[in-house]
């Protein structure tokens, strides 16, 4: 049996702006330690930025965005729910900040292609 907070039209749009926290907290670690190599070791870091240049890298990067777009766009929403009166216009606030994520990710990829 579904809870009824389940399925709520908005609970999608927490489990996105909660897998996209997990997903950033994930990355962080990873960043830095390239960061790291620009620091320590610019022939490693040199050869590492070469993988950049294949097509799964360029995916994951656009998902990257796509997440903290999101992410972003999604924090804006519940601090909109958090401060306002609660309206039926914010389902629609959602559904424009996940527009705005997936834009932002759009045009990300349009650049690195």
């Amino acid at each position: 049996m579904i809870k009824p907070h389940r399925s709520h039209t908005l609970y999608g749009f927490f489990l996105l702006h909660r897998i996209s926290g997990i997903a950033l907290a994930l990355f962080l670690p990873v960043h830095f330690t390239v960061l790291a190599l620009a620091v320590s070791d610019p022939a490693s870091l040199d050869s590492f930025l070469k993988l950049t240049d294949l097509a799964a890298v360029k995916i994951a990067e656009t998902i990257l965005v796509f997440l903290l777009a999101a992410h972003l766009f999604g924090g804006l929403r519940l601090m909109a729910m958090e401060w306002l009166p609660w309206t039926d216009w914010q389902k629609t606030l959602a559904a424009g900040s996940l527009a705005l994520g997936l834009f932002t990710a759009c045009l990300f990829l349009l650049q690195v292609i």
